[in-house]
């Protein structure tokens, strides 16, 4: 049975795009992490940076009032968020190791459209025209950026591309169904249902738990800054935004995560690359410029 559409005070919801954007910021030092690994593989950079993640966020909880009782009113919808979370990492990890990064990108454009069409299905969410065209031109911008790197990728890379974002547009429709409660318990799921992925994965590989004593230095900072405290702002955000919405200003990390690895590697981005990230850029200002329109009190209002 579907949900009510739900209704959003607009001050929250600026609040929640703010949130939702300084999340990406976060999230984009990921690459710089993984680059400087000496040889940590994916599986292992899955399993040792989850628990970076899950302490952070019991820490946070903790200072909150209490964490027992935070995932008690988080619920069941809090595992499935973390559940969906979770395989979108493992799929991310496996196709960024599988194709080129270009074609995660790629794939992982996707992941506001899906948003769009389970927050409608889901929860009866209304997507804006504006923000219709605000993913048609953050697409565009990123088809630009790899328009050179799709043809050479590896089926198998593709497809986990693809899952990793149907995994994220379901965890940002499972928080915005669970808005009621605090979802924080979520991103810890998250941690926790990655760290036993990562085992098995690299069991079964044959290779392996433990990385170089640097590597899993490495892993639990990433863990730590980058995922743990990009999610826990990105789950205070995502409560106040429509699925599609945070699904969108979240790709911020798309655009900035080649910009960190070209500032402390010297990685120079293509034109393309430039060109497609302004796009995706301006699509991300025109919706957010949109929503503070809309906002503002006519002149003369008391």
């Amino acid at each position: 049975m579907r949900e009510a559409p739900i209704v959003e005070d607009q001050a929250a919801i600026l609040r929640g795009r703010s949130l939702v954007l300084i999340s990406g910021l976060a999230m984009s030092l990921g690459g710089v992490f993984v680059r400087s690994m000496e040889t940590a593989n994916e599986w292992q950079i899955l399993l040792w940076r989850s628990p970076g993640v899950v302490a952070v966020l019991l820490l946070f909880m903790a200072a909150r009032g209490g964490v027992g009782t935070i995932f008690a009113a988080a619920g069941g919808k809090s595992v499935l968020a973390g559940l969906s979370l979770a395989l979108g990492s493992a799929c991310y990890v496996f196709s960024i190791t599988h194709t080129t990064v270009a074609n995660t990108l790629f794939m992982l454009s996707a992941g506001p459209f899906i948003a769009a069409v389970l927050g409608r299905i889901l929860l009866g969410e209304a997507v804006q025209r504006v923000t219709w065209v605000a993913m048609a031109g953050a697409a565009a911008g990123v088809a630009i950026m790899v328009a050179d790197g799709v043809a050479g990728g590896a089926l198998s890379g593709n497809i986990a591309g693809l899952g990793a974002a149907v995994g994220f547009a379901g965890f940002s429709v499972a928080l915005r169904s669970g808005r009621g409660a605090d979802m924080l318990p979520a991103t810890c799921h998250a941690g926790l249902f990655s760290l036993l992925i990562g085992i098995v994965a690299q069991l079964l590989s044959g290779g392996g738990l433990m990385p170089s004593t640097a590597d899993l230095g490495l892993c639990l900072t990433y863990g730590a800054i980058a995922v743990g405290g990009g999610l826990i702002v990105f789950t205070l955000g995502a409560r106040h935004v429509p699925a599609a919405e945070a699904s969108l200003l979240s790709m911020t990390e798309v655009v900035l995560g080649p910009i960190w690895v070209w500032l402390f590697f010297a990685e120079t981005p293509s034109r393309a690359t430039l060109a497609g990230g302004a796009l995706l850029l301006a699509s991300i200002g025109v919706r957010a410029l949109d929503g503070m329109r809309r906002r503002r009190p006519p002149v003369g209002a008391v």
